[in-house]
């Protein structure tokens, strides 16, 4: 937990909020934090995390947008590609997560130099 002030945050809470996720995309993400070195498919993930193929699809997508997963193309013998995700290391997500904890503090070190100055 953290203590900020006055509330409590869980550091989940932190990562989901900084990251803007839903609670699906934070079980997907969960998932891959615990298979650190396993690729996998959209339809094994929504096998495994018993989710609908397209909440798997919308949020592996958004990870991999946010830098959170990579993802790699495998292409099928009778032709075709399918899609396997795996993710970064915890380092790089800690920097992608500090960076809007420091956008934040820097916004709110802005609106408190116009509270301080009556604005």
């Amino acid at each position: 937990m953290i203590d900020f002030a006055c509330k409590e945050f869980k550091i989940e809470d932190v990562i989901k909020c900084a990251l803007n996720l839903t609670k699906a995309d934070l079980k997907v993400m969960k998932y891959f934090l615990n298979e650190t070195e396993q690729w996998v498919d959209t339809d094994f993930l929504s096998k495994s995390l018993k989710l609908d193929i397209s909440t798997i699809q919308r949020s592996v997508k958004k990870l991999h947008e946010k830098e959170i997963l990579q993802r790699s193309q495998q292409n099928l013998d009778g032709g075709g590609y399918v899609f396997k995700y795996k993710i970064h290391s915890r380092a790089k997500i800690k920097n992608i997560i500090m960076t809007v904890v420091n956008s934040w503090a820097g916004r709110l070190g802005q609106e408190l130099e116009k509270w301080e100055n009556g604005v």
